[in-house]
């Protein structure tokens, strides 16, 4: 396929091009620099991107996977509300609507501002940050047993929060009123502002100096570039359709196992997902948007097609959706969405387990799947300061045709996150971190066995104690493991009291309280594994019994292997 003829030299193009992918990440960089809030300066729970006039994503700089392709979402959600001639220079858009505008849940906050060029629209630059808190009923802003969004907390139906460059407010006292951290909550949102602002410099700088002529038509080079990377793709792809099946633990509200399906067709034109047969929006909070879905669709596309291309619009160009709406991938208003995570991650690990057979040199087998996201609060030990830790937490990875799953990784969904240092929980949080090491528990034997997961322990400190919300998906139906290989280990929290009595493990839990002295353990599972287990070599299951990873029963009575 040859590509479209562009007026604008290949060479100045591709300076131009690289100048916006460059802009994308130095938004990214001073996200981090700016922010109040740990969960975005340490663990990088936040995405920034640039569009172009239409909403069509032209770069994007990525902590969370999960993120990838909403904010075009977002940037529509604008242009539909205020249209170009609602729009000024200085403005500045909030919206973290579940339902529409590239939304997740209510504590993922998405600014939006368009950037002009003397008087023209030219692009919009747009950031999504997790915050710690966005009010609700729960401290930290999500929770496993809400049953509406109203519980969830506040809610920005894509309002304008800037005019002029000057914040509105109204808006800063309403935030303020309402959070239980206002200085962290607002620092994160002046610091979102200061990324979108440094992008329109950026932009402006790059017509002044090429020409606004110039930098449109790189833009839209850029997206060609990215059609004509993806028709490429789907070209070396297996033909057909390949469909997998699994079962979501329950929904936080009742502890029925829900079933799930996709169908995947690929075509010489065409790479489509078909969730017609998800079951319908469920009471609890496990719901997602059809905008948190399309996210899923286009993480496991890139994973598929292209995982080292540059993301823009144009690489997802053969990519479509079948699902109707009311789906618990696509509810509807009023449903709570504050845990989305654990349903966006098995239709991203649906996709996933159709294809890994036919794509075994792309595809792992079944991973920990959940963000292992969990809220302790208590008072710090120290200062005497209420605290509120958010956190993600690292489970394993699946093995793959050719080596062994990775162990200690965040989920598919989170992307280039990272966990927050020992140093820093215990500084910033007053928590004690008593345990810090993979977990050996059975689970993903084969002849590449399954990454490890990360067993993390907190001690409670402070007299007044504390509270602990977790959701762990994968508690129930662990990782599925590929030809022949073992399936992994299950995900769960226990509380071991100060008096060594234990708690049942679980998977979810919603602002349990903790007594000083308490022990809380988050235990994320192993990967599935790859392969019949009887063919690894007998030296790798002594290095792994060796190291810690691995008993000497399971290498004796599944590896055969006698230490």
């Amino acid at each position: 396929m040859t590509a479209k003829p562009f007026a604008l030299d290949p060479f100045t193009a591709e300076v131009i091009k690289d100048g916006l992918v460059a802009i994308g990440e130095e938004m990214f960089i001073a996200m981090a620099r700016t922010s109040m809030s740990p969960i975005i300066y340490e663990v990088l729970d936040y995405a920034t991107g640039l569009t172009d006039a239409r909403a069509r994503l032209l770069t994007q700089g990525n902590g969370v996977a999960g993120f990838i392709g909403v904010l075009t979402y977002s940037v529509q959600s604008v242009l539909d509300k205020f249209g170009e001639e609602g729009l000024r220079p200085g403005d500045i858009v909030m919206t973290n609507d579940p339902y529409s505008g590239g939304g997740t849940h209510l504590s993922d906050v998405c600014l939006v501002m368009p950037i002009f060029y003397e008087g023209e629209l030219i692009a919009f630059a747009a950031n999504k940050a997790h915050w710690t808190e966005v009010g609700g009923m729960a401290p930290g802003s999500w929770t496993t047993d809400s049953t509406e969004i109203f519980q969830e907390g506040l809610q920005f139906p894509c309002i304008k929060a800037f005019v002029n460059d000057e914040p509105l407010p109204q808006i800063v006292d309403l935030i303020h009123v309402n959070v239980r951290t206002p200085d962290m909550s607002l620092g994160d949102f002046y610091a979102q502002a200061a990324s979108l602002r440094l992008a329109g410099r950026r932009i402006v700088e790059l017509c002044g100096k090429y020409g606004v002529g110039a930098v449109k038509e790189a833009m839209a080079w850029l997206l060609e570039d990215g059609r004509q990377r993806a028709r490429a793709a789907l070209a070396r792809l297996p033909k057909g359709t390949f469909v997998a099946e699994d079962t979501i633990d329950d929904d936080g509200i009742s502890d029925h196992p829900i079933p799930v399906r996709v169908e995947v067709t690929i075509t010489d034109d065409e790479f489509v997902v078909d969730f017609s047969q998800m079951p319908p929006q469920v009471a609890g909070p496990i719901n997602s948007s059809r905008t948190g879905t399309f996210s899923a669709l286009r993480c496991a596309w890139i994973a598929i097609a292209s995982p080292q291309s540059q993301i823009n619009e144009g690489i997802f160009d053969p990519v479509r959706l079948v699902v109707p709406d009311g789906t618990i991938i696509t509810a509807q208003r009023p449903a709570p969405t504050s845990t989305y995570w654990e349903t966006l991650l098995y239709s991203l690990d649906l996709i996933w387990k159709a294809l890994a057979p036919a794509v075994p040199e792309r595809l792992p087998a079944g991973h920990y799947n959940t963000v292992g996201a969990s809220i302790t609060t208590t008072f710090h030990a120290v200062n005497d300061r209420f605290t509120i830790l958010v956190e993600p937490n690292m489970g394993g990875w699946g093995a793959c045709v050719d080596r062994d799953g990775e162990s200690g990784l965040f989920s598919s969904m989170n992307g280039e996150t990272f966990n927050l240092p020992v140093e820093v929980t215990e500084q910033a949080y007053g928590l004690r971190v008593d345990e810090y090491a993979f977990n050996p528990e059975p689970g993903g034997e084969g002849e590449h066995r399954g990454g490890r997961g990360v067993i993390r322990s907190y001690r409670i400190l402070h007299e007044d104690g504390g509270t602990i919300t977790i959701t762990l998906g994968r508690h129930k139906f662990p990782s599925w493991g590929v030809d022949g290989g073992h399936d992994g280990s299950r995900n769960y929290a226990q509380v071991i009291r100060s008096d060594g009595s234990a708690k049942e493990p679980t998977g979810k839990t919603a602002r349990l309280p903790l007594a000083k002295g308490d022990l809380l353990r988050i235990v994320c599972g192993s990967g599935g594994g790859w392969g019949d287990p009887k063919r690894r070599p007998v030296e790798k299951v002594r290095t792994d019994v060796r190291a810690g990873l691995m008993s000497k029963e399971i290498a004796r009575e599944v590896y055969g292997v006698d230490i």
